[in-house]
């Protein structure tokens, strides 16, 4: 079986083959983001912990998580569901996938690697290789740098060089607060506010005048009624 491990904090990840199931067997049995101990896989690993992220079996078919086997099952896929991406709008689709519990019939294990351990395994944890892309939304550049709500955002963005340091690019904000923002915000509210004030003057106005045709109406009603009893007089 082949296991790919990735590190997130260096960024790094490392394809490993084991061809002997003993080392495997703490392993199988385990759900997709099951916590497990790397000491069985050899001395190198001792002291690593590792989280189950998924697989593929021999076949090719992925792991999703939440169907509770160890073999293969078809479901109907929809839209915003793991392992379909939808071509069509509103189309369903049945498709193969496999459950959620690790066993011996898988071809690769992906591992995050969530406890380091003493020794330094080359080609994930002794290296270092930063992310191409920082982030873009506000909440997540403020995360990264520890900022509070008061600190500006745009000294932060991550900017990237282009053709060799001549030109550096800086991707545009995603949620950020601005005063154009904040203005425009109650410029629409006191839009609405105005509608709904306009609407309960007409409203007003409306019931002001329909009282005062009924009124009339009576008045005329009362006069012809008047009328006709003194023709009968």
């Amino acid at each position: 079986m082949k296991i790919n491990i990735a590190n997130p904090t260096t960024g790094m990840q490392k394809m490993i083959e084991i061809d002997d199931d003993k080392k495997l067997y703490p392993f199988f049995d385990k759900r997709m983001a099951g916590e497990v101990s790397g000491d069985s896989l050899g001395d190198e690993f001792k002291g690593y912990v590792f989280r189950i992220g998924g697989g593929n079996d021999k076949q090719g078919f992925p792991m999703k998580q939440g169907v509770m086997c160890n073999h293969r099952v078809r479901l109907l896929f929809k839209k915003g569901m793991s392992c379909y991406r939808e071509r069509r709008k509103g189309c369903r689709k049945r498709k193969s996938v496999r459950g959620c519990i690790v066993g011996p019939d898988l071809a690769v294990m992906s591992l995050v690697l969530v406890k380091k351990g003493a020794e330094e395994i080359p080609g994930l944890t002794d290296d270092n290789k930063p992310r191409r892309l920082g982030p873009k939304r506000a909440s997540h550049i403020r995360k990264l740098f520890g900022l509070d709500k008061k600190d500006d955002v745009r000294q932060f963005v991550v900017r990237r060089e282009v053709k060799e340091g001549k030109k550096s690019k800086a991707p545009k904000i995603q949620r950020l607060i601005t005063p154009q923002l904040l203005q425009r915000k109650r410029f629409f509210k006191a839009v609405v506010r105005k509608r709904m004030e306009a609407g309960k003057e007409a409203k007003a106005a409306y019931g002001k005048r329909l009282a005062e045709y009924r009124h009339e109406l009576k008045e005329r009603h009362a006069a012809e009624v008047a009328k006709k009893k003194a023709k009968k007089n």
